[in-house]
This record gives C-alpha cells, structure tokens and sequence, in this order.
C-alpha cells in the first residue's frame, strides 16, 4: 500500500496540486484512487497493472471514452488530460497512469447480491440499461476510430486454442466429463459463430457488470472501459446477464435488456456462456487451483453451457 501511494503521489503531479492525499478504493486489475486536484475537481488516478494493456491500448481507450463523453454526451467517465495535454504518463517503475473524471453514483448491484427494490423495477432498469448500450454502439459508430487500438473479441479470441482470457476447459475444478461437455459447447459456438451472417462488430465495453453500471438521481452511467476490445456488439448484452445466470428468471431480464436494446432475446444463450466461458478461463491465472473461485466460474459456464446446448443442439 505505501509503494502504491508513494506511485499516486508521483502520478497525479502530473495533473496538479491535491486538496488532500490520493485514497486507494480498489486494487484489482488497476489501483484506483479518488482525489481532488485543486483545479480540476474529483477524479478517478488509475496505476494500470503492468503487463496487462500496453500503453497503446490504454491511450485508445481514453481516445474513445474522450470522443464518448465530450461530444456525445455519453454517460461515462470523462479522461483528464495533464498539464501538458497527455492523457498517460510513464512512471519511475515503468508503470502507466492515467485519470478521470470522477462520477458520484453507486453500482447498480453485485455478483451473488439480490435485486434490490421490486423485480418489475429491476427490469425496467435492465431496459433502460440496455437503451443506454445501444446508445454508446451508436454513438461509437459515429466515431474515428482510426488508430484505435484495442484487443480483438472474434471467434479465435474466445473460442481459440489459445483464447484471450485463458484456456478455460483447463479450469483444475473441472472433472473430465465436465471439460467434455465445454468442449462439445465450444465446438458448437464456434461454428455457429462462423455461419452467423451480419453480426454487428465494433468497439465493445467487455465487462458490463453490474460493478461497472452506476446510478444517480441523472440516470445511468458506465464505468471502467479498461478492458474494452473490439467485438461482437451482442457480448456487451451476454456480459451485463451474466451475473444473473443462475437467476429463476433470467429469461424476463433478458427480454427486458434486449428490448432496450433493440434485438431479439434468440442469441443471448450463445454470448451469456461465451462470457462464462471467458471468465471460467480468467480465474485459472489468478487464484490457487484449490480457490473455491475456480469451482464458482466452473460451475457457471456448465450451467451456460447446458442451457446453450438445449437451446442449440
């Protein structure tokens, strides 16, 4: 923690004087800290994890986010650029900073955590939530994107012998006949991925969990693009379900996200497992084989990966 600090100190001089000493509020994939810069108001100072995005991909990221929040109004934390105009600077560890804007709001939920308030209420928000990504693939749509970089979400990304966020069907809390059953399950997305026609690709948010929406009196906001790629626009909807996977009705939260959103609910069993798949893969690097973590993400993508192959097969 106090290496951390001393990092947060030496970043944010970069942006200005503080009001008072950076406070840590997460620590997971980045170290986030909430300041206030004397000039510039409440801001998010995030120290990315070295090894995770190259200074490219995080400099695309707040290229897009930019465009998002200054010219089209999108609800999302805007980039703060430094003194001298950067939007990242390079540490003494060789670390990546970056900042923005901070939005006063709270989650709208959390992994494992009840709905809060009436479930009719719960799916109006969905709906609204799913409006509101329909609005942020437009307003993307809108923009240059010409030297954006950002890793890829396709087929080989996700499916892959080697897939982005690890070889899931080697998840170690997984018997043989259960990483046979995955295995029957990629091998049936991965075709159907293929014969898919016109499926809508683009920049994509990636991590639409409940952690990452918030709510205020002003509405909805999205938050942490840190893991943004380009994609199939349909895995935002399959990640913002995904937490409810388990849900007695998972079936009314999605209607009510894909409403909003403007499609049919037909390829939603597809994309919540293709996110279950990733996070099962995920897990496998950062927790003991012997994490209970490792058997809840295993657990989920079975469950995905049954209900696709009813719907499927």
């Amino acid at each position: 923690m106090t290496d951390a600090l001393a990092l947060a100190h030496e970043a944010a001089a970069h942006w200005g004087a503080l009001t008072a000493p950076p406070k840590l509020v997460r620590d997971r994939e980045n170290a986030v800290f909430d300041l206030t810069l004397e000039t510039g108001g409440r801001a998010a100072l995030r120290l990315h994890r070295q090894g995770y995005q190259s200074v490219d991909f995080i400099s695309s990221e707040l290229r897009w986010t930019e465009e998002l929040a200054r010219f089209h109004a999108f609800p999302c934390p805007e980039p703060l650029r430094t003194e001298t105009g950067a939007l990242t600077v390079t540490l003494s560890t060789g670390r990546t900073a970056s900042m923005v804007r901070w939005i006063n709001a709270t989650p709208i939920g959390a992994n494992g955590k009840p709905f809060e308030g009436t479930f009719e209420k719960q799916l109006a928000l969905y709906q609204h939530l799913g409006h509101l990504i329909a609005k942020m693939h437009r307003a993307t749509d809108l923009i240059d994107t010409t030297g954006i970089a950002r890793p890829a979400w396709n087929v080989d990304a996700l499916l892959g012998a080697d897939p982005h966020w690890g070889r899931f069907w080697t998840n170690p809390a997984l018997t043989k006949a259960e990483r046979d059953l995955l295995q029957m399950a990629r091998k049936n997305a991965a075709q159907q991925l293929f014969e898919i026609k016109g499926l809508d690709e683009g920049l994509i948010h990636a991590d639409l969990l409940q952690e990452n929406v918030l709510q205020n009196a002003s509405g909805l906001h999205i938050i942490d693009f840190d893991d943004s790629a380009v994609g199939y626009r349909l895995y935002d909807l399959g990640t913002a379900l995904i937490q409810h996977a388990e849900h007695a009705k998972l079936s009314d939260i999605t209607h009510a996200l894909c409403k909003g959103y403007g499609c049919s609910t037909e390829l939603m069993p597809l994309f919540i497992m293709l996110r279950a798949m990733a996070s099962c893969g995920w897990i496998i690097s950062r927790a003991e084989a012997s994490d209970p973590r490792q058997r809840f993400y295993a657990e989920r993508a079975l469950t995905c990966a049954r209900r696709y192959l009813t719907s499927h097969v």
